[in-house]
């Protein structure tokens, strides 16, 4: 039998007091494991844009001790930072992530290729929009732009871009199963109803159709990243 290591992320000293992150994250792990055995949690405070987790680490180091699986709650507790989770699932520790169990690493890896592409296209058109902005001679709202730091105001933009991109669960989970069926030589018709039997949702909460899934397919998943 599989034994788990779990760990817990929380944010803010603020979650910390409080528990209400940790408490959420720890009963969607039971509730996933039921009865496999948990042999120890680790719980981390820190921003998911840092990549210095010392009980991240213990974690891994514990999961290699005992072959035990890593499990975490949701993708997003483990990193928002998409070099550091690829990083991760290079390492010889399997990992599973509750709220998306049917992925592997190949698709995890999609996964954050994807996001790492829509963030290079975002940041790409927010300085040709500034830079046509200067151009015509406007000047900026923000305060580093008035006072013509052009690159901080990018490097800023292209930070709440990236984690606009690296958030977008949803697009990014479909497109990454669409496209290992593809890959599979499934029609969209079977990607479609696999989508729907594995509770994929639309961006309103619905069920997939075809139509959606094409279009998913082309915008994600027919240019090279």
């Amino acid at each position: 039998m599989k034994t788990y290591i779990a760990y817990l992320r929380q944010s803010t000293s603020k979650q910390e007091q409080s528990g209400l992150g940790v408490e959420a994250q720890r009963e969607i792990i039971n509730n996933h494991l039921k009865n496999a055995p948990i042999i120890n949690e680790f719980v981390e405070t820190e921003t998911g844009k840092r990549n210095d987790r010392p009980k991240l680490m213990e974690a891994l180091a514990q999961c290699r001790k005992t072959n035990s699986v890593l499990v975490v709650a949701k993708l997003d507790r483990l990193s928002r930072n998409v070099a550091f989770t690829s990083k991760l699932l290079e390492n010889d520790v399997e990992i599973l992530f509750c709220d998306f169990p049917e992925a592997n690493r190949l698709i995890l890896h999609i996964i954050s290729s994807i996001a790492e592409y829509e963030a290079n296209l975002i940041s790409m058109r927010t300085r040709q929009s500034l830079q046509a902005k200067k151009a015509r001679g406007c000047k900026l709202g923000k305060s580093e732009n008035l006072m013509n730091k052009h690159v901080q105001a990018i490097q800023n933009s292209n930070k709440t871009n990236i984690q606009k991109a690296v958030n977008n669960d949803n697009n990014k989970r479909a497109a990454a199963l669409i496209k290992a069926m593809i890959n599979d030589n499934k029609s969209f018709a079977e990607i479609t109803k696999s989508l729907n039997l594995q509770g994929f949702k639309t961006s309103r909460g619905c069920q997939f159709q075809i139509v959606q899934v094409q279009r998913i397919y082309e915008k994600y998943c027919t240019t090279p990243i």
